[in-house]
């Protein structure tokens, strides 16, 4: 069988696909969670729900432990009090990362256009 000579070797047509491939190949950029069109309503109804979470289990706790002792307000107030204490912390731990979170990906951006991506 005699070599075709209408065809280049194949290593070279491989690498000429390859180059060809990496010239089309457009890098589209990853959107994140928080860009999509929800994002900022979803992070609001987390925020609500961890502070209503915490009321709760505060109400649970105190008014168990009055019903267990027989002294009906001081405990849920008390309770109600650090449940919403730690709904409030819960709000802030979860502000601060998306907020840290946003100024990673701004300074991604501002990154990638001083460098002409």
């Amino acid at each position: 069988m005699t070599p075709n000579t209408d065809h280049p070797d194949p290593s070279e047509r491989l690498k000429a696909l390859e180059q060809k491939l990496a010239a089309r190949k457009v890098t589209q950029p990853v959107k994140s969670h928080s860009e999509s069109h929800h994002g900022q309503a979803q992070l609001a109804w987390r925020m609500v729900i961890e502070l209503v979470a915490g009321l709760g289990i505060g109400f649970g706790i105190g008014y168990s432990l009055d019903l267990f002792f027989g002294t009906m307000p001081i405990f849920l107030v008390l309770f109600i009090f650090f449940g919403f204490a730690a709904g409030v912390n819960t709000m802030m731990r979860s502000a601060k990362e998306m907020q840290a979170k946003q100024q990673a990906e701004q300074s991604a951006d501002d990154e990638g256009e001083t460098r002409g991506d």
